[in-house]
């Protein structure tokens, strides 16, 4: 049986979306879906620590790291639970999301439901931007969006 999560990616400004997570048995997530509203080219794409939007986006706190590593790409074995790197939004500023993470769970102890997705003004170093900035965060600047991840149907 697969397990499904939604979120619903809003903002202060035009960015909006939705992503889509689902996990067959203790797999990978593939996570698919589309945000709208952004300046082309490459945007930080993190799920952060908390369910927690009350004080808009900044309110999720840090990226979701249940193992106190540094901030690395989606393909590093040294890195957040949460760093998914960056999507890619075109000349129509519409980014379509098409990720396979092994280090994502939508159960046990580590589930990201009831987290924090956001998507980034600029593009995420990957960790590799040679300041301390670059380990926590990627540089990745403002959050333009975000959204609880819940059950999906």
């Amino acid at each position: 049986m697969a397990n499904k999560a939604v979120c619903v990616l809003k903002g202060t400004g035009e960015v909006t979306g939705t992503v889509y997570f689902e996990q067959q048995g203790e797999g990978a997530v593939t996570v698919t879906g589309e945000i709208n509203g952004l300046t082309p080219g490459l945007h930080g794409f993190h799920v952060h620590a908390f369910g927690d939007n009350t004080n808009g986006c900044i309110s999720a706190g840090p990226h979701y790291n249940p193992f106190n590593k540094t901030h690395g790409g989606p393909d590093d074995e040294n890195r957040h639970v949460g760093d998914l790197g960056n999507v890619t939004a075109g000349s129509d500023g519409v980014a379509h999301i098409s990720i396979v993470d092994k280090h994502l769970s939508l159960t046990g102890a580590y589930s990201i439901i009831g987290r924090t997705m956001v998507i980034h003004e600029k593009e995420d170093d990957l960790g590799k931007g040679k300041n301390e900035e670059s380990l926590k965060t990627g540089n990745a600047g403002a959050r333009l969006a975000c959204g609880v991840i819940g059950i999906a149907e």
